[in-house]
């Protein structure tokens, strides 16, 4: 199976950062960072990836007082991290996110192509569509582009970066001092790209990335997300809160893959875990209850009305869960799924809160490291994943506790490596390295 370590500074439970095994500490401390990255490489994980959101949500009440108040909520900026981590490390992939709404193709494909060649081939893109009008204030927008628009402008945003990619072919640059040439003008193009949302004329500034693209990962489970993912992802990030549901998303998501054109196994889907570790099951339960018991329902609520982009404070806290499942302008599959559920349930919105911040709707794996290999097991043999993104509750603990007792556990099993293969994340993960669309070689073997 495959493993990324999500990488954050307080964890994935919402009150991960209270408990008394949980870390204090600078959320700037890069050499906290380098500790965790230097662990991950060592239990030989695929990659490291390194979440954003481009405000702190200020959506529930109208304000960022929640927020901020009841749970760590500073975003370190991903890509200088990455450049950090890549001089740090030296075998694990490196991923993180570049919204495609509140960026352009040129930052984009020119920070991440830097990246690629830093870490020596290392480096993966999340590109996201962002989720809430406090990330558009922030970008002289009133308000968050819709659903439909926002996917349309991410299709395209894509398709540019990997456009500018490919403007230098592998041997541009061949310097021969007698003659005065650096590199050779016949091999390096313009993108000379004219659309709806975007108009790049290129080249870029960088020489064509090692792994030729970096790994491209999406995260989302709606129907839009599906389609876009389908055509061009190569990691995918689902939310799915059951090895039932993981199957049944895995083997549709899958067959628009092969609708698509292409080998199933082109695209890897790795949802998120929550895993609760302790030497034994019961300890592993009682840690469980441990961290519940320190959620304030509102921060779970503050952080739904983020992602939804929908304010919940307007409703009773002690009142059922609403239905406004059509009133959704941010992260749609995932809380139409989240909200059908506690309606079924008959929660209050205040129980909502506290299930949401329990694990943000990621499946939860409780026990001692065996059995949470045993669940992980279980759902890749089943064909719900191709592995995970590992969310450790806290950290970094959390993330020790998952590198030093189920790692190992894995490999025993022979279901993990033991050693890497190779020295760039598409070797990690088995993905071919593309072709570049200027290239001769390339442009025969499209036109047959």
């Amino acid at each position: 199976m495959h493993l990324a370590l999500f990488l954050s500074f307080s964890g994935s439970h919402l009150a991960g950062w209270r408990h008394p095994l949980a870390g204090q500490g600078d959320p700037f401390d890069i050499a906290r960072y380098q500790r965790i990255a230097a662990q991950a490489e060592a239990a030989k994980l695929d990659m490291l990836f390194v979440a954003d959101k481009l405000s702190i949500d200020d959506i529930y009440g109208g304000t960022f007082e929640a927020a901020v108040r009841l749970r760590p909520a500073i975003h370190v900026e991903p890509l200088t991290l990455l450049s950090a981590l890549a001089v740090s490390t030296s075998r694990i992939g490196l991923g993180a996110t570049i919204s495609t709404s509140y960026s352009e193709p040129y930052h984009a494909a020119r920070m991440f192509a830097s990246i690629d060649h830093f870490s020596g081939g290392r480096a993966a893109w999340n590109a996201v569509t962002s989720v809430n009008d406090g990330e558009a204030r922030n970008f002289s927008r009133e308000e968050h582009l819709g659903h439909a628009e926002r996917y349309e402008r991410a299709a395209e945003f894509i398709d540019v970066v990997r456009l500018l990619w490919d403007t230098w072919e592998e041997d541009a640059i061949a310097p021969d001092k007698a003659a005065a040439r650096y590199s050779d003008p016949a091999r390096i193009h313009y993108a000379d790209h004219r659309g709806k949302w975007f108009q790049v004329k290129g080249p870029l500034g960088a020489v064509r990335p090692p792994q030729g693209h970096p790994v491209l990962i999406q995260a989302g489970v709606s129907g839009a997300f599906q389609q876009l993912a389908a055509q061009g992802a190569e990691v995918i990030f689902p939310v799915q809160s059951t090895l039932e549901k993981a199957r049944a998303f895995y083997a549709d998501f899958k067959a628009q893959v092969v609708a698509a054109g292409r080998a199933p196994d082109s695209v890897k889907v790795l949802p998120g875990i929550v895993p609760i570790i302790a030497d034994t099951d019961e300890e592993a339960l009682q840690l469980e209850a441990e961290l519940d018991a320190l959620i304030d329902p509102e921060a779970g609520l503050s952080f739904m009305s983020g992602s939804m982009n929908y304010d919940l404070s307007v409703h009773p806290i002690d009142g059922p869960v609403p239905d406004i499942r059509d009133r959704i302008r941010g992260s749609k599959g995932r809380f139409d799924v989240v909200l059908k559920d506690a309606m079924d349930r008959g929660l209050t919105l205040g129980e909502l809160g506290r299930s949401y911040a329990k694990g943000l709707a990621f499946a939860k794996f409780v026990g001692s490291p065996r059995t949470v290999a045993d669940q992980m097991e279980r759902w890749v043999a089943e064909r719900g994943a191709d592995g995970f993104v590992v969310m450790p509750p806290y950290m970094p603990g959390g993330a020790e506790r998952f590198l030093e007792g189920v790692v190992p556990e894995l490999q025993r099993r022979g279901l993990f490596r033991t050693e890497y293969e190779g020295t760039t994340l598409r070797e990690h993960l088995g993905l071919e390295r593309p072709g570049n669309r200027f290239d001769a070689d390339f442009l025969a073997a499209a036109a047959e």
